[in-house]
């Protein structure tokens, strides 16, 4: 009998199993037992599903939903369980999953023909749990590409079919629970009985699909409202609708009809309307307005953004003075540490508040200051030789990620402040159950500028991108509403640029590396957009910041 040589990271152990079993039964035989239930595993740095059937020696880790991927798992086969029960309980109405919120999924019913109502939320809600009940399997099913674009057809979903039409693949998979087919673009748990923790609520003008909060299964993540956020979500697609882009295979079409150009000007445009509307919000209250705060997370474009403002500000008469808050750090000896025992830069006490405040405070009064340069090799704060003074006309523009917290200026008047908060909020989706996760956006623009401008390989990037989302979830998302103006700042055509520039450097990951799964993950995804030229993309987009090419100084 053929056996495979199978290494579990879990338990330590090493043992042969014969040819073609399965990872659940490598999971029972070797007594597996996580926090929570076992959802797949990584196997040789790629994700694999439990009945995935094991052919040669291989190394694997069990993961549950403490794990990223596992949670990707967990919430995929769940948007599939709503799917289901929408379908089961509203058979006429269009379900839309269209943007990640309030640590929950965004979601509307199209064709309902009237508001959505508790009664509506509590018939879906018993749908899913008699589905989490009887633990109907979701089955993998391999098939002719042509077969699979028929039977998505057959079933209502045009846009999944046009996606998976555009691949160019002979042979596809589509999964299945119990009569109804879907794909959600990466791996689901076995069954609908592993979904035993979840919840809908009513959100807005739709539903908010809750998740357990990725720390503790047990406990659902708390609803916040967000309007703020939700109405750029909402004026974002209704953009993208009237352009006829709302999803990929909408975008690939526009790129293989050779219209990617003009679809990349009018991305641009809009992009500079709306920071005209914000330089204009700033002349309507030039007698009081002294500082514009900028804040946003990693790779959301703060910096372009600032540059971009300051040219429309001077070109309606205002001078601006452009700083940075990472000028007023502590120095170093004096930075707060983070659990872990390193430096935590991303914590309010690691600017010195008392400095800025005070030095605000002498411009405000018209006092020359000179301010200070962060030395970041020293780290040590020192002269800059720059001097300001404020006068009638002028305004400060201050970026930096705490811009939002209101402990950041204590004491100021705020009439005299506008704060303005940034995020790639991606405005197009893969198909009306998938929407493209912001954060994804990110570090695909991250990996791109930490390699050209850092010389960071994309390991490096991923490994480190967890610790700037977690620094992203306490410092900067629980201010994002005290913003008076929220700027979207992705463009509809990016992710099919990014493609030719992210692709080598993902790939470029080996295998060894447990960044290797991300960098899988990243490369599939990517893998279904059309190419896009970037030559016809202007040397102020905000997009430039990341591929090079911009006509701004950084």
């Amino acid at each position: 009998m053929q056996t495979v040589e199978i290494f579990c990271e879990n338990t330590g152990a090493v043992k042969q199993y014969p040819l073609g079993i399965t990872l659940d039964a490598v999971r029972e035989d070797m007594q597996v037992q996580l926090a929570n239930p076992v959802l797949g595993a990584i196997v040789n740095h790629k994700v694999k599903e439990l009945p995935f059937a094991v052919v040669k020696s291989k190394h694997i880790r069990f993961i549950d939903y403490t794990h990223p991927d596992g949670q990707r798992m967990y919430v995929r086969s769940l948007k599939f369980l709503l799917y289901v029960a929408v379908r089961e309980v509203l058979p006429d109405v269009k379900l839309l999953m269209l943007n990640g919120i309030s640590h929950g999924y965004y979601c509307e019913l199209h064709d309902l023909g009237r508001p959505l109502n508790e009664t509506d939320i509590t018939a879906i809600t018993e749908a899913m749990r008699r589905l989490v009940a009887d633990n109907v399997p979701f089955r993998k099913k391999g098939m002719l590409t042509t077969d699979a674009v028929a039977e998505l057809k057959k079933q209502g979903l045009n846009d999944k079919a046009t996606l998976f039409g555009q691949q160019g693949l002979l042979y596809s998979y589509l999964y299945y629970t119990g009569d109804y087919a879907g794909y959600f673009y990466g791996h689901l748990v076995p069954s609908t009985g592993y979904l035993t923790n979840f919840d809908l609520s009513l959100y807005f003008d739709g539903l908010l699909l809750q998740v357990p909060a990725s720390d503790n299964f047990e406990h659902l993540c708390e609803i916040t409202h967000l309007p703020k956020l939700l109405d750029v979500f909402k004026e974002h697609k209704k953009r993208v609708e009237l352009l006829n882009v709302h999803n990929l295979g909408m975008l690939n079409i526009c790129v293989e009809q050779g219209r990617g150009g003009e679809l990349i000007k009018i991305a641009e445009a809009l992009h500079e309307k709306e920071i005209v509307r914000i330089a204009d919000i700033v002349d309507r209250r030039r007698e009081e307005m002294k500082i514009i705060l900028i804040a946003g997370p990693s790779s959301s474009g703060k910096t372009t953004f600032s540059m971009r403002l300051a040219v429309q500000l001077a070109v309606i008469g205002i001078t601006p003075h452009q700083i940075s808050l990472d000028d007023y750090f502590v120095d170093r000896e004096h930075t707060p540490r983070d659990s872990n025992g390193n430096f935590d830069f991303e914590v309010l006490e690691a600017v010195d508040v008392k400095y800025f405040t005070q030095q605000l405070t002498l411009m405000f009064h018209g006092a020359e200051v000179e301010i200070p340069r962060f030395n970041f090799l020293t780290g040590k704060r020192e002269p800059s030789g720059r001097k300001i003074r404020m006068e009638p006309g002028h305004v400060l523009i201050v970026e930096g990620i705490h811009g939002m917290n209101p402990r950041l200026i204590p004491g100021i008047d705020e009439r005299c402040v506008l704060r303005i908060f940034l995020s790639a909020l991606t405005q197009i989706s893969l198909d009306d159950h998938n929407y493209i996760p912001t954060t994804d956006n990110r570090l695909l623009r991250r990996i791109i500028r930490d390699s050209k401008y850092r010389g960071y390989p994309a390991a490096e990037t991923i490994r480190r991108w967890p610790s700037v989302r977690n620094g992203e979830e306490r410092n900067i998302f629980p201010y994002q509403e005290n913003a008076d103006v929220m700027f979207n700042s992705a463009l509809i055509y990016e992710l099919a640029v990014l493609k030719k520039y992210a692709e080598p450097l993902l790939k470029a990951v080996p295998e060894s590396a447990e960044e290797y799964c991300e960098a899988n993950r990243l490369l599939k995804f990517l893998s279904y957009f059309r190419h896009l030229s970037d030559h016809e993309i202007p040397p102020t987009s905000l997009i430039r910041e990341f591929l090079g090419g911009s006509s701004f100084r950084y």
